[in-house]
C-alpha cells in the first residue's frame, strides 16, 4: 500500500458508521456487541452499512469469550463469510486459536478459503496467543492481509514496543494495524513510533462513535 496513514473505525451500531463516514475515517469494522468485544452482526446491519459507501470491513466472531472454536461454530463462520461476501462487502475480521495459545491454522484456513477475493484482518484474538513472533509468520503464510493488534498490552500506546517488532518482522507481507485506547492524543506518535500506517479505534462518546473525535483523529495524522 501507498504511504498515506489509514483510519479504521470500529462501528457497533449504523449511527456510528454515519459518524465514522462524517468524521473522515477511511474504512470501517461493522460489528454488534461492542460491550463484549463485538460479534458478527446482523445480516440487515451488514447490508445497511455497506450500502453506505465506506469500505466495510465485518467481524466474523459468533460469541464472546475465548476464541477456541468448535467444528459447528467454525461452520457458522464460514457461513458469515460467505454472506459478508455476498452483500459486498470489503473484506473480513476473523480469528481463531487453539487451547494451547497457538494459531488454530486450520481454522483460519478454511476462513481464509472462504474469503477469497476479500481484504482479511486477522483480529485481536492475537492478543491473547502464547508465542506472537511465531503466531505473526502463521497468519502471514496463511494469507490474511493485516493484523489488529495492540501489541498484547492493554492499549496499543502500552503496546508500541512489540506492535515495532512486528512491524519489522512483517517487513510490508502484511499489514500491522495498532488499535485499542487510540485517541488523538496518541494516535500520531503510535504510527511513528512503531512505523505502522493504519490505525484502528471504536472513537466513542455515549456508547457511539463520534464524527468530532473520529475527526480530531484524522487531523492528527495529518499532522508532519
Amino acid at each position: 500500500m501507498d504511504d498515506e496513514l489509514r483510519l479504521e473505525v470500529c462501528c457497533g451500531d449504523l449511527q456510528s458508521v454515519r459518524a465514522a463516514i462524517e468524521g473522515g475515517a477511511q474504512r470501517v469494522e461493522l460489528c454488534e456487541a461492542l460491550d463484549v468485544d463485538g460479534l458478527t452482526p446482523s445480516e440487515e446491519m451488514m447490508e445497511q452499512a455497506i450500502g453506505m459507501g465506506i469500505p466495510v470491513q465485518v467481524l466474523i466472531r459468533p460469541r464472546e469469550g475465548n476464541f477456541v472454536y468448535g467444528k459447528e461454530e467454525v461452520a457458522r463462520m464460514k457461513h458469515g463469510v460467505r454472506r459478508a461476501k455476498r452483500l459486498g462487502a470489503n473484506g473480513v475480521v476473523i480469528g481463531a486459536l487453539r487451547s494451547d495459545g497457538d494459531i488454530d491454522e486450520e481454522a483460519v484456513g478454511l476462513l481464509v478459503e472462504e474469503a477469497e477475493g476479500l481484504s482479511i484482518t486477522f483480529h485481536r484474538a492475537f492478543d491473547v496467543c502464547a508465542r506472537p513472533m511465531e503466531a505473526l509468520e502463521q497468519i502471514i503464510a496463511l494469507g490474511c492481509h493485516r493484523l489488529l493488534t495492540s501489541g498484547q498490552a492493554p492499549s496499543a500506546e502500552q503496546g508500541i514496543p512489540l506492535i515495532k517488532k512486528l512491524v519489522e518482522q512483517a517487513a510490508g507481507r502484511l499489514i500491522i494495524m495498532p488499535g485499542a485506547g487510540v485517541n488523538a492524543g496518541n494516535a500520531r506518535r503510535i504510527l511513528r513510533e512503531t512505523g505502522a500506517n493504519e490505525i484502528h479505534g471504536s472513537l466513542r462518546r455515549d456508547g457511539h462513535t463520534d464524527a468530532e473525535i473520529v475527526r480530531a483523529v484524522v487531523r492528527s495524522l495529518q499532522q508532519p
